[in-house]
Parts: structure tokens; C-alpha cells; sequence
């Protein structure tokens, strides 16, 4: 058996910034964009913006905030529990898988602690209710469900809602020039679409090299928050390509996905806070 190639730094750098759009801009749509890199990070709200201008050739601020406003593109906590602007479609795969990853989150909060013995799924029940008929930031929600769980903390009742319902924050939350507290709603009555019942645990794993491989399982699970991605791994089997990083680490790729000559010329980029790359 032919030993598997080994990948530079180098080639990495090269390969990873040709995965995210910042080797060279690309000139695409703002929704085909989100979708190849699997989502934003978002935590601070402009950050999107900034990462696709330093992505796109001509993008416009007005192309995403359309997007946002028209509920194309979805502000929601996602991987490692943390808040990412995807496509809802996207929206629709990706929650489901990171179910896991964010009760584990929750559960190692001391907001769970602080609800030790309550029926959490009455509290996510109730909650449901609740942003079915409006929008809510945590203190609002905290404040109904407190209501209804006396002696119970509201901060923490609001944040067990926000880590185990899948929610969004709508706008003005995230549309530039705005400002506007988080307001969470029901994620699948904000898309207009339910969420997928059977997503694949190995077309996020491939997704994911597409957007930031070559890479070795440990990676993918950093990434994600989820955990025995090596079994997807092996499940994919020859549909991979496989390398070892200098280190002698193994790495997994896509047959043909970019992996540019380590000499390629990488330009300054500006990158915003939490960018996905850092």
C-alpha cells in the first residue's frame, strides 16, 4: 500500500484559506456562499458582514440583511452551541445533529444546576407556547416562565429554553446599521420549514472538509462539538482521501477539493472577531 502523502503547514494554510473563500475572493451569492462554508460564526453581530466582504467580490452589506430580513438566513446556536447565521435550509440539517452538543452545554451550565429537579420539559413545553405568539429576549422569557416555576431562577429557566428548543434571533438582530436586543422565536416557525428527521452525521462530516479540510477527525470534532465523528469517518471509507499532516497525524479531504500549491500567494485578509478561520 502506497504510503499517504504528507501535507506541509504550508499546504494546509493554503488549502484551508482556498476553503474559505480568502486565498482569492469569489463571486458568488451571499445563500451559496453560507452554505459552503457551513455558516458564519456570529456571536457578534457584524461579524457576517465582514467576513463576506473579505470573501465576495462586490459584496454589499444590503445583500445579507435582505437575506436575514426575508428569513433566508438564520441566526441560531449551532455548532459548539454557539450562535452561526446559516441558510435555513442549512438551519434544518444542522440542528438536529448539534441536539447533543448543546444539552451537554446546558447540562454543564449552572443554570441546569440551579433547576435541579424541575420538569424541564414542561419549562421547554411552556416556552414553546409562549414564543409562538411573540418573539422574546431571555428576560422577558425568564420573567412568564418565572410565573409559572416560582422559586425557580428566571435566568436560568430562560437559558434551559434558548440551549434545548431549537430557536432563532430575529431581526433587527443582525441586520447592519440596527440594533436590537436577542429576541428568540421558534426555529421552524421562523423558516417555514421543519426540521430535517433523519440529517446525516456524514454529510456534515464531508461538509465540513469542504469548508475547512484537510483535516483529521479530532478537527471535525472541535469543530462541531460532537463526539465519535471516527466512526462517520470510517463509514465513509473510500469516499475519502486520505493524508498525514508533519506531525504524522492522519488527514481526511474530499477527492477534489482545492488543495492549492503551498508557494500560492495569500494577500492580507481582514477578518472579524470569532471568524471562523481563528
Amino acid at each position: 500500500m502506497t504510503a499517504p502523502d504528507v501535507l506541509s503547514r504550508r499546504a494546509l494554510n493554503r488549502a484551508t484559506l482556498a476553503r474559505q473563500l480568502l486565498l482569492d475572493r469569489a463571486r458568488r451569492p451571499v445563500p451559496d456562499a453560507l452554505e459552503h462554508l457551513v455558516g458564519l460564526q456570529a456571536q457578534a453581530p457584524d461579524a457576517p458582514y465582514v467576513g463576506l466582504w473579505s470573501r465576495l467580490d462586490g459584496f454589499r452589506t444590503g445583500q445579507l440583511a435582505r437575506a436575514i430580513a426575508a428569513r433566508d438566513a438564520v441566526r441560531v446556536p449551532l455548532m459548539r452551541a454557539t450562535v452561526h447565521l446559516v441558510t435555513a435550509g442549512d438551519c434544518a440539517m444542522l440542528r438536529p445533529l448539534v441536539q447533543p452538543v448543546l444539552e451537554r452545554a446546558f447540562a454543564g451550565q449552572n443554570f441546569a444546576r440551579q433547576l435541579a429537579g424541575a420538569d424541564i420539559d414542561s419549562v421547554i413545553g411552556a416556552a414553546a407556547a409562549l414564543l409562538a405568539e411573540a418573539p422574546m429576549t431571555r428576560a422577558e422569557l425568564g420573567a412568564e416562565l418565572g410565573s409559572q416555576w416560582p422559586g425557580r431562577d428566571p435566568a436560568s429557566l430562560a437559558y434551559a429554553v434558548t440551549y434545548l428548543l431549537p430557536v432563532a434571533q430575529v431581526p433587527p438582530r443582525g441586520i447592519w446599521g440596527a440594533r436590537g436586543p436577542a429576541r428568540w422565536t421558534a426555529t421552524e416557525s421562523w423558516c417555514g420549514r421543519r426540521l430535517d428527521e433523519h440529517p446525516g452525521l456524514g454529510q456534515l462530516f464531508t461538509r465540513y472538509l469542504g469548508a475547512f479540510g484537510p483535516a483529521t477527525v479530532k478537527d471535525a470534532q472541535t469543530w462541531s462539538g460532537l463526539t465519535r465523528l471516527q466512526e462517520v469517518a470510517d463509514h465513509l471509507g473510500p469516499a475519502l482521501r486520505r493524508f498525514r499532516d508533519e506531525a504524522g497525524q492522519e488527514l481526511l479531504d474530499l477527492p477534489d477539493a482545492p488543495r492549492p500549491d503551498p508557494d500560492t500567494p495569500a494577500q492580507p485578509r481582514f477578518l472579524p472577531e470569532y471568524d471562523n478561520v481563528l
